[in-house]
C-alpha cells in the first residue's frame, strides 16, 4: 500500500522537526499537489513534444493549459527538485518552485504553501526522493486516494493532541 510508505515518510518529517500536524500537514499536500501536476505535466509534454512537426513551434503554457494540464516552469518540476544536490536550501527551492507555479497558473496565486524553508533539508530531500516513487501512471482517483488518507492521518494525528498544551 503506498499510502502507508508515504506517510512514514510524512509522519517522519515530523518526528524530527518541532511542527505540529497542522503545520506541515499544508506543506505535506503541497508536495502530493506538485508529484500529481508533475506526473500530469509528463504525460502531456511528452505528447505535445510527439506532435510537433516544426522545430521552430515552442511549446508554452497555453499549449500545455490546452491539454487541460498546468504548465510547470523546469525548477518547478518535481522531477527538477528531487535530483537537487546534498547542501542545497531544499525548502527555499521548493518555496520557490511554488511560486514559481503560481506566476505560470494565475487560478493558483496565493494558493500554494511555502513554508518550506522551516523544514530541515535533508528531511525534505528525503521526502522528495519517497514522494518520487509514486508512480507516474497513476491516475487522479489514486491520488485523491493517497490525499484523503493523509487528511485522515493528520485528523487523528491532530486528534490525539487535543488537550496538550
Amino acid at each position: 500500500m503506498i499510502e502507508k510508505t508515504l506517510w512514514e515518510a510524512a509522519d517522519d518529517l515530523r518526528a524530527n522537526s518541532n511542527l505540529t500536524s497542522q503545520e506541515y500537514s499544508k506543506p505535506i499536500l503541497g508536495l502530493v499537489f506538485l508529484k500529481y501536476a508533475d506526473n500530469k505535466f509528463s504525460v502531456a509534454k511528452e505528447k505535445l513534444e510527439g506532435s510537433i512537426q516544426s522545430s521552430r513551434i515552442t511549446i508554452g503554457p497555453d499549449e500545455y493549459q490546452a491539454e487541460g494540464v498546468m504548465y510547470l516552469p523546469k525548477k518547478a518540476r518535481f522531477s527538477n527538485l528531487v535530483g537537487l544536490p546534498e547542501g542545497e536550501d531544499i525548502g527555499a527551492l521548493i518555496n520557490d518552485a511554488m511560486k514559481l507555479i503560481e506566476e505560470s497558473n494565475e487560478e493558483l496565486r496565493g494558493v500554494l504553501p511555502k513554508s518550506y524553508n522551516t523544514m530541515e533539508s535533508a528531511l525534505l530531500s528525503n521526502l522528495l526522493r519517497t514522494f518520487n516513487g509514486i508512480p507516474a501512471d497513476l491516475d487522479f482517483d489514486y491520488f485523491g486516494r493517497i490525499y484523503e488518507y493523509f487528511i485522515g492521518k493528520f485528523a487523528m494525528a491532530e486528534g490525539q493532541g487535543g488537550g496538550e498544551f
